[in-house]
């Protein structure tokens, strides 16, 4: 039995106890004198540098580019409403077919107009009639007066009469001038070429003369696109004017481009052909619209359209893939590899997008090699395993793009 020290104390453990822990004291005591005298602790495994693809940018021509959002629309829409009162008859097209102008669209039923251009071309014969007889009465009233044959009273009559039935002439003239336009009416033809819309009646209904809407017409080719540009822009563009950098629209109307969602880039060409009078003081925008041919119809109005607009005359410029551009607290950066092979840190200021390249105002240099794939697996400091490769301008860089 164990004691504590020289004094008479409580047994620390009994012989029991120690028989029973002697065992584990010896395998623990086994295995740290293996470890101290003949086996060597595992090293941990060497990290080699990362692999990362660096490029040089790209010096080129590059023309600075404006972007904005807009949208499509009809140079012409027309809302295609009777200009007579009566039922529908017959529907001449096809709900979304191309017409040209003069095409048949609609017949309202002629038979009532008809019938009134018959009744007023009647009453204009009548009073035509009576109008010969008062004709040859204020002649002959006109031979007589001078021999004192007849009395004044009696040629002022007949001259009266003779006027009236003249007035009655044309009045039933313009009677038969206005039911033959009714009769006209009730054919509705397409006022221009364009694509038609559905039928908003359908045969057999009570069409009002200027308020029942038939359908609508838009024209297709060529077609507008608006779009708006703020005012720093504006004010931008009209001192590069005032210096001579840029030509007047009334000199030469200014060429952009344009892009539906489904494009990858700007393949519909056309030019400004207006811009509003005045900035718009709620939004603090300018209206600016353009126009574009659209032979193929691949424009629709009402598409969402994105514009790109070139400013300015070509310089030179370096250029780099989109992948290869960080954002850190809104600050745009990159990371190029020095002689030591190792990772710099470079703010950057960019400029406009030349296709899926981006073009860099100031960071870096032209023989600086930015890395271009990699960018997520280094930090500033580092030191990396480059591999040299082209700068290109890959699809995906439009995703980064979006993200940056």
């Amino acid at each position: 039995m164990l004691w504590a020290g020289n004094c008479e104390l409580e047994p620390l453990c009994s012989v029991t106890d120690m028989n029973r822990f002697l065992p584990y004291l010896c395998s623990a005591l086994a295995a740290l004198s293996m470890t101290g005298c003949g086996q060597q602790a595992a090293q941990a495994p060497v990290r080699l540098p990362p692999e990362v693809t660096v490029s040089k940018p790209i010096e080129k021509d590059v023309v600075d580019n404006l972007y904005f959002e807009g949208y499509t629309a009809a140079v012409s829409t027309v809302d295609i409403r009777a200009r007579v009162t009566g039922y529908l008859s017959k529907v001449y097209f096809k709900d979304g077919d191309n017409v040209k102008e003069g095409q048949p669209l609609f017949l309202i039923d002629p038979r009532p107009y008809q019938a009134s251009l018959d009744q007023a071309q009647a009453d204009e014969g009548r009073v035509e009639a009576l109008l010969k007889r008062l004709q040859s009465d204020f002649t002959r009233a006109e031979r007589l007066l001078p021999q004192k044959t007849i009395s004044q009273e009696e040629f002022d009559r007949t001259a009266a009469e003779r006027n009236q039935a003249l007035a009655d002439v044309r009045a039933k003239k313009a009677a038969v001038e206005q039911a033959n336009l009714n009769l006209h009416f009730a054919a509705i033809k397409a006022p221009i070429n364009g694509r038609i819309s559905r039928t908003l009646v359908t045969e057999g209904n009570l069409v009002t003369a200027n308020e029942t809407l038939l359908t609508t017409i838009v024209t297709v080719d060529p077609i507008y696109a608006y779009f708006d540009v703020d005012e720093p822009t504006v004010l931008h563009i009209r001192q590069m004017i005032r210096e001579g950098e840029l030509e007047s629209r009334e000199k030469k109307p200014p060429v952009i481009h344009l892009g539906l969602d489904i494009d990858s880039g700007y393949p519909f060409k056309g030019t400004i052909d207006f811009v509003e009078n005045r900035i718009d003081t709620k939004t603090g925008t300018l209206k600016v619209r353009a126009i574009f041919a659209n032979k193929d119809e691949a424009l629709a109005p009402g598409s969402h359209a994105r514009i790109e607009m070139p400013l300015g005359k070509p310089h030179k410029e370096l250029l780099i893939s989109e992948r290869a551009i960080g954002t850190l607290q809104g600050q745009k950066y990159v990371y190029v590899v020095n002689d030591k092979n190792e990772v710099v840190y470079r703010p950057v200021k960019l400029g406009s997008l030349d296709g899926h390249l981006r073009v860099v105002r100031s960071g870096i240099a032209a023989d600086d090699r930015v890395i271009t794939n990699g960018v997520q697996r280094v930090r500033a400091g580092v030191t990396v395993t480059p591999k040299d490769s082209e700068m290109t301008a890959a699809a995906g860089d439009r995703a980064a793009l979006a993200e940056n």
